[in-house]
């Protein structure tokens, strides 16, 4: 579990192929020093092991499910992902409840300047728009977002500058794929309403069942 709070940007030495996925190893010193063989890193929004560490850099293995439903297939050597260690049961929450299980890619559709903020909107699937709402929590490629507005086909963030200058979405052009996870509190209720039996008929009129 994570927070969504980017800890470090990561520089890619290496992504080659490895059967059936893809070897993925990333420089980080202040990651590194404080991760073992095993350990959970949201990268850029996907929750991946560490398999391998030399001093600063740290091996990921990704496989066909990871690469078909996330950006990361795209990263090459000299790229920059975000990166956070899983989260302690004695940390604050600063962000909101991040999984690292990613739901979908969106686009960065727009990008307008606003004095130091930067408004960005990103095309998504409709399933995961349907689980956004206006001032609610979203993750786009690790980051933890509060959402702006939502409209049938695309949703809106404020990004401030020290987000602009910590993560990759300061450099995000126009086009750009990201990686998505909506609210887990959200997905929830969803499924549980999904999931209510649908019941039929007129109910009772007032005192019927006691006139019986």
């Amino acid at each position: 579990m994570f927070t969504g709070l980017v800890e470090s940007l990561g520089r890619v030495v290496a992504a080659a192929p490895e059967s059936p996925g893809l070897r993925l190893c990333v420089e980080s010193a202040a990651v590194a020093a404080d991760v073992a063989i095993g350990d959970s890193i949201c990268v850029s929004g996907c929750c991946l092991s560490v398999v391998r560490i030399d001093g600063p850099r740290l091996d990921f293995q990704l496989g066909p499910e990871t690469l078909a439903r996330t950006t990361l297939g795209g990263v090459a050597a000299g790229g920059h992902v975000n990166l956070e260690r899983s989260l302690r049961f004695s940390d604050r929450l600063g962000g909101h409840l991040v999984t690292g299980h990613v739901d979908g890619v969106g686009t960065l559709a727009s990008r307008t300047q606003e004095g130091d903020w930067v408004t960005c909107r990103f095309a998504a699937p409709a399933p995961l728009l349907a689980q956004m709402a206006p001032k609610g929590s979203v993750t786009v490629d690790g980051v933890s977002l509060t959402v702006v507005d939502v409209t049938p086909t695309e949703f809106s963030v404020a990004l401030i500058p020290h987000t602009l200058a910590c993560t990759t979405l300061g450099g995000l052009m126009k086009g750009g794929g990201v990686n998505l996870e909506t609210d887990l509190i959200f997905k929830y209720v969803a499924r549980w309403m999904d999931a209510r039996p649908v019941t039929g008929g007129t109910p009772p009129a007032a005192g019927a069942a006691e006139a019986a």
